[in-house]
């Protein structure tokens, strides 16, 4: 629940692709979503977010996730909202962030979710934010995903 410490995942890739990173992402919202968590995806930049809304609507062939850009000063509605900048008036269930940085409003979350693919700079980044993590009292859990396997 938002206000206590969140629960801090890293889901580790053995992929370097940005498009491997961006399907597990798709794959964790979808899931976080069937469980009826409000999500917020967090991400650096307009390009990151314009590719991830579109994968979202196409990563699979029955899949349907609600989602919206997240506007500040308006109400939104969708249980998944995506931001580079603008953060949600009520706490969420689920951050999932692919930004380099910890997201400035992770404290609204129960549970933040990271996802670490193999290319080196995202990788550094990712150890990054994993040690900025633990300086804030939490304990980040790290999962290695197969190519070939979901996340849970």
């Amino acid at each position: 629940m938002p206000g206590a410490e969140p629960q801090v995942d890293f889901y580790v890739l053995e992929d370097a692709s940005g498009a491997a990173r961006l399907r597990t992402a798709c794959r964790l919202v979808e899931k976080a979503y069937l469980a009826d968590s409000r999500v917020l995806v967090w991400c650096a930049d307009p390009e990151t977010l314009r590719a991830f809304d579109e994968l979202l609507w196409t990563f699979g062939d029955r899949s349907f996730v609600p989602h919206e850009l997240l506007q500040a000063g308006t109400r939104q509605e969708a249980p998944v909202l995506l931001s580079i900048e603008a953060v949600p008036a009520e706490p969420v269930d689920v951050i999932v962030n692919l930004a380099p940085d910890v997201p400035p409003c992770a404290s609204l979350a129960a549970r933040i979710v990271e996802i670490i693919d193999g290319d080196a700079e995202r990788r550094q980044s990712g150890r990054n934010r994993f040690r900025a993590y633990k300086e804030r009292g939490l304990q980040p859990s790290s999962h290695n995903i197969r190519s070939d396997s979901a996340p849970a």
